[in-house]
């Protein structure tokens, strides 16, 4: 496949090298790094450096099929400019990878390939530290805290999952099918799909969580005609924001090393099941935009375009932009679409009541425009809200040590901007409502330390149980769950699958529309999952509260059904009515999204984008086949399960 590459923003200089499609970037950090002794935990100077852009790669425009490489490939990355360089592997040879730009219906190959020499040490440092060590799992260094000899005996095996993509079950990353060094990966993309920002990253079996930190992800643009018609911002006006969390270790004398730390907290030193620790999922006190700690840009006082994905393990990101006194920064900032493309209208973000601050967890994406016309001459932040301090302050015991994230610096003079924002993005958009022909599944969120578990969270897929039968089970049975839903009707419901590993459970016909309600039970501590399910498109049909308190985790089943709760409105956020393929469970809710399998047929997977609860179980595969081969199935995976209104 022949391509082009062009960089922007800062920048400096790209080139092709080896095969055809395989980028090689240079390290575009030019600020003098300072003494390396002077380089200690917390002394990092936000915005001292430029916010770097990754390289664009496109397709050539002929109707051809031709193939190209993108190879993973060892790199050294200043992540700072008072750092030393931090060894990463990259897509491409940059961190993040290039940023792939296609056209609508323009199908592409990819030869995903690995690169990273037999014997390469691995880059990513991990250790699980007790909690009473002192200190948070935020603070940088390893506490004294042997590093995992297991994490660092890890080869260079990976396989790129295309996030959001309409594509076969061959092409989509399949956990298992993770590619060894001098291996490829050859992925195909129909690319038939509204313009939208996927992205792309590693999504390789139990290591996933690991994988990433080392720098596996990129960024993947559809364009069409009805995006074009707008005439949004282009070019050095639109700038993709790569949002990752990351923590770094220190040598003996507490300096900062460079060296990527995967740092856990354990909360339960041996379960009593497996005799393994029990961790949380890994946050950390450094966020790095584009590959970058706290960069700067420089933007003219115009419209703007920010294509942000957030591409942490597990931070759920509070964004909220504040002037130079720390004052939110009303009537700039636009949000035009999400993870499925543009939204039927723009979401005005005042930061007010309506939408206080933009959440953005883990694989989530948010197309934003900012005026920056108003504020000529002045710098603006992006700045990360902790939950008990106000936006630009730290919240250490909120789990934002530093709330930093990306100052803009805008200029005095611009090229005249015609711009004008549109009352409405899609006219193709179409709300998906409850009463086309649907299909039901019920899947069950629990706590960490519910039984058989192992004291990690699980996805259980339910099936209702025949009233008949239903008054036979003497409540607490292990695996079974009852629920009086919204209408007051009592539903029983017993688990068919709770690991990766169990049987099949859901078979789908392509063409098909489903009903998919998740039922977050993880209310004490309160666990927040960002649900993320491949290949199709989802809306979402709202949120409802219900007393989670009658599900007992020791028994591992209900001991009086868990209710809606009619008396608590649960808010619809505007900026959450459009496609979505990520959707925030809230502990105590039941999420419901419906969305319609189609464009393609195979095994795929939905799993929680906790990255860390990932790698430990939550995730389930299901099957999408013809709709006349399903009539066949031997199984019983399709048709109306867990039926939730």
């Amino acid at each position: 496949m022949t391509e082009t590459t062009e960089t922007t923003g800062t920048t400096a200089t790209t080139g092709t090298t080896g095969t055809t499609g395989t980028i090689g970037i240079s390290d575009r950090t030019t600020t003098r790094t300072p003494d390396r002794a002077t380089t200690a935990p917390g002394e990092l100077t936000p915005y001292s450096a430029p916010l770097t852009v990754p390289p664009v790669l496109r397709p050539a425009s002929d109707d051809v099929l031709r193939e190209t490489e993108i190879a993973v490939r060892p790199l050294w990355q200043r992540l700072h400019p008072q750092l030393p360089p931090t060894l990463m592997w990259g897509y491409a040879g940059s961190v993040p990878g290039p940023t792939i730009e296609v056209r609508r219906g323009q199908r592409v190959r990819i030869a995903w390939t690995n690169r990273v020499p037999k014997g390469s040490e691995y880059p990513v440092t991990a250790v699980e530290v007790s909690a009473a060590t002192p200190g948070p799992s935020t603070e940088p260094g390893r506490a004294g805290v042997a590093p995992s000899a297991d994490v660092a005996a890890l080869p260079a095996w990976f396989v790129t999952h295309l996030h959001g993509a309409q594509t076969g079950g061959g092409n989509d990353g399949w956990a298992d099918n993770a590619v060894g060094s001098g291996d490829a990966q050859l992925s195909e993309y129909p690319n038939d799909h509204q313009a939208v920002q996927w992205w792309y990253h590693d999504h390789a079996m139990n290591i996933t969580r690991w994988n990433v930190q080392t720098g596996l992800y990129g960024t993947y643009l559809v364009r069409d005609d009805e995006e074009d018609a707008l005439g949004l911002p282009c070019g050095e006006r639109e700038i993709p924001l790569l949002l990752a969390d990351r923590n770094l270790d220190t040598d003996e004398d507490g300096r900062l090393t460079g060296r990527l730390l995967h740092k856990t907290v354990k909360v339960q030193e041996a379960n009593p099941e497996t005799g393994k620790p029990v961790t949380v999922p890994f946050t950390g006190p450094y966020t790095t935009v584009n590959g970058r700690i706290w960069p700067y840009a420089d933007v003219d006082p115009a419209w703007h375009r920010f294509r942000l994905v957030n591409a942490s393990n597990a931070r759920i990101y509070h964004l909220v932009l504040i002037d130079e006194d720390g004052e939110p920064v009303p009537g700039v900032l636009h949000q035009i679409g999400s993870d499925g493309g543009l939204l039927p209208r723009p979401v005005p973000v005042d930061f007010d009541a309506a939408l206080p601050e933009l959440t953005v967890a883990p694989a989530e994406r948010m197309d934003l425009l900012v005026d920056f016309a108003a504020l000529a001459g002045r710098r603006v932040r992006l700045v990360d809200k902790g939950p008990r301090q106000p936006a630009g302050v730290p919240d250490i015991a909120g789990d934002v040590r530093y709330p930093h994230v990306l100052e803009f610096r805008v200029g005095d003079c611009a090229e005249p901007d015609s711009f004008t924002l549109p009352e409405v993005l899609s006219g193709s958009f179409r709300r998906l409502t409850h009463d086309i022909p649907h299909g039901h599944r019920l899947i069950v969120l629990t706590p960490p330390a519910t039984k058989g578990g192992g004291g990690h969270p699980e996805i259980w897929e339910m099936t209702e149980v025949d009233p008949a039968q239903a008054a036979e089970l003497s409540p607490p049975v292990e695996g079974v769950v009852q629920v009086v839903d919204d209408k007051g009707t009592l539903r029983t419901y017993r688990r068919t699958a709770r690991t990766f590993n169990d049987g099949l459970g859901f078979t789908i016909g392509e063409g098909s529309h489903e009903q998919w309600s998740f039922l977050n039970l993880a209310v004490n501590p309160p666990v927040v999952h960002p649900m993320h399910i491949h290949l199709a498109d989802f809306q979402i049909l709202g949120r409802d509260a219900y007393d989670a308190s009658g599900f007992d985790p020791a028994a591992g089943g209900t001991v009086k059904p868990v209710t809606y709760d009619a008396a608590t409105t649960v808010p619809f956020p505007p900026n959450e009515h459009g496609y979505k393929d990520v959707f925030r469970a809230l502990p105590g809710q039941m999420l419901r999204v419906m969305g319609r399998f189609d464009g393609a047929y195979g095994r795929f997977m939905y799993h929680c984008h906790l990255l860390e609860h990932e790698d430990m179980g939550m995730m389930r595969p299901f099957v999408v086949l013809p709709p006349e081969a399903l009539k066949f199935d031997h199984g019983a995976g399709h048709g109306h399960e867990g039926h939730t209104g």
